[in-house]
């Protein structure tokens, strides 16, 4: 988040929140953008890993089936 985009509101909160962690605004929104773009590249490998482990369905989701389906 750069300075420019944030508001005077956003900005405050940020510089409450890094004040908490007993860093400067700029060292916590570095670390913040940080652990956003860490955080998007586990996502982006994420959904092979949850393609291979797919469970099948529980009780309640078998008894859903068989209700669904015709006589």
């Amino acid at each position: 988040m750069s300075d420019r985009k944030m508001t005077e509101a956003q900005r405050a909160y940020e510089a409450k929140r890094a004040a908490k962690a007993g860093m400067s605004l700029d060292r916590w929104l570095a670390d913040k953008d940080k652990r956003a773009a860490a955080e998007a590249r586990e996502e982006a490998a994420a959904p092979a890993k949850a393609a291979a482990a797919a469970k099948k369905p529980g009780f309640f989701g078998r008894l859903l089936e068989k209700a669904q389906k015709p006589l």
